[in-house]
């Protein structure tokens, strides 16, 4: 078995992208859970066992140095989002108020960007959309979204556009009422437009 233990930066910085163009790198799959965690047990792409021993968060691009001296590239698996779109609603100060009390019942993680609130599913599509189906304001639209699961870091720095990036089911516009959700305990990640 491989093990990681010794993390090197991100595939981009200029060093580790020179040695990874001379190198052939292991590339591993990490879930949302896996990433986070300072131990992991996992395969590579290839089906090779490996093991992962860092005391922090991995992002996508990641690179780490095995025992060996060979390099591991993490990628991160996208996770569903719901995606509340208000770009084409006319969203009143007690519609917005009215979902975002809501929602942020609920302590759901949020992401926001240009007109748009993301919110990653923890269970089904149908019982996301039940749950706020009753509080949409009118003109607001629902779809589901691939997304890397650093859209909801607070104050993360990531890449959503292109990679790990695909436009789910549209769906499902009816005419309810309301628009930001604030959480109570997890933050607000608003993404920047070169962020996404």
């Amino acid at each position: 078995m491989l093990v990681a233990e010794t993390y090197l930066g991100h595939r981009e910085d200029a060093d580790l992208s020179a040695r990874l163009a001379d190198a052939d790198p292991v590339r591993v799959v990490l879930s949302d859970t896996e990433r986070r965690r300072s131990r992991v047990r996992t395969e590579s792409t290839e089906g090779e066992d490996v093991g992962i021993v860092v005391a922090r968060d991995l992002a996508d691009g990641d690179v780490l140095e095995t025992d060996d001296g060979t390099l591991l590239v993490v990628e991160l698996a996208t996770i569903e989002a719901l995606v509340l779109d208000f770009s084409d609603a006319n969203v009143s100060p007690t519609a917005a108020l009215e979902l975002g009390h809501a929602l942020g019942n609920r302590h759901w993680d949020l992401a926001m960007w240009d007109g748009e609130a993301l919110f990653p599913v923890p269970d089904t599509r149908e019982r996301m959309l039940d749950a706020v189906e009753d509080d949409l304001p009118p003109g607001v639209t629902t779809r589901f979204e691939d997304v890397p699961p650093t859209t909801f870091d607070d104050g993360a720095e990531h890449s959503h556009g292109g990679e790990g990036h695909s436009h789910g089911d549209h769906g499902h516009d009816d005419g309810h009422t309301h628009s930001h959700g604030h959480d109570h305990s997890h933050g607000v990640r608003t993404i920047d437009g070169d962020d996404r």
